[in-house]
């Protein structure tokens, strides 16, 4: 069975993460599937809008981190895929909302900004957690981060790993939208039904001249993210910080 739930409601693709027994963890094969999914939309005429969401009381935790040996599954490939689906999220002509109730952080934060409407629950929280497993963020973070909310607060939430508050972030300007949590589906619903109902061509354009404006610097930085990821995955710090993550107690990090 897949660990993403999908189906098409009155031209609104809807994807769930389906693994909420470990906070909707992104698998490699997952990233696959999501973006095979969002690469199929110009071969579609019955997707106005694509939602991505997930079970539980999390959007997404990041990567699978899960097990003693998590540090000998990732490389630089699993930043190449992630690149290719952030890519994919903002080359759609469609409208791509993410629908965040709970806990997003690590990949799954920096997925969740890399899409176009960001609809945050009162209870959600946005966490940039890769400074505390070693590593640097990624999914483009550095980019959509830095242009919503400056230098400063990215700075504090890529070295600090802070979390901010669904309010923090909307106030921020990080998020679009923020919803009382029990108001949260039905908003989604309407915001889809709105972007469903109108000019697609519009849309797209929109879509395109915003994010020229605001994301010009993207592709240097997955780039960017890219070569530095790379190499900190190859580092002890980040084998004793997922180690440590597994194991939940503090990592212990000796700068090699």
């Amino acid at each position: 069975m897949s660990d993403l739930q999908v189906a098409v409601e009155d031209g609104a693709l809807r994807v769930r993460f389906a693994r909420p027994e470990v906070h909707n963890a992104l698998s490699a094969e997952m990233v696959e599937e999501l973006t095979a999914l969002l690469e199929g939309l110009p071969r579609r005429d019955d997707v106005r809008v694509v939602l991505l969401t997930g079970s539980g009381r999390s959007f997404s935790s990041g990567a699978d981190l899960s097990g003693p040996d998590a540090h000998r599954h990732l490389d630089v490939r699993a930043v190449d895929q992630a690149n290719r689906l952030v890519r994919a999220i903002v080359h759609a002509d469609q409208p791509v909302v993410a629908a965040v109730d709970g806990v997003a952080a690590g990949f799954g934060c920096s997925l969740a900004l890399a899409c176009d409407l960001v609809v945050a629950s009162a209870r959600s929280t946005f966490l940039l957690a890769f400074a505390r497993v070693g590593l640097m963020p990624d999914g483009g973070a550095t980019a959509t981060v830095t242009a919503a909310v400056g230098r400063a607060r990215a700075m504090r939430m890529g070295l600090l790993g802070e979390a901010l508050s669904a309010a923090e972030a909307y106030a921020a300007g990080l998020v679009s939208h923020l919803v009382e949590d029990a108001d949260h589906p039905r908003e989604v619903d309407a915001i889809l039904r709105r972007l469903a109902g109108g000019a697609p061509l519009a849309q797209a354009a929109t879509k395109r001249a915003v994010n020229a404006a605001a994301l010009e610097r993207l592709e240097p930085a997955l780039e960017a993210e890219r070569r530095g990821q790379s190499l900190l995955l190859r580092t002890e710090d980040a084998a004793e910080g997922m180690r440590a993550f597994a194991e939940k107690r503090p990592a212990e990090f000796r700068g090699r």
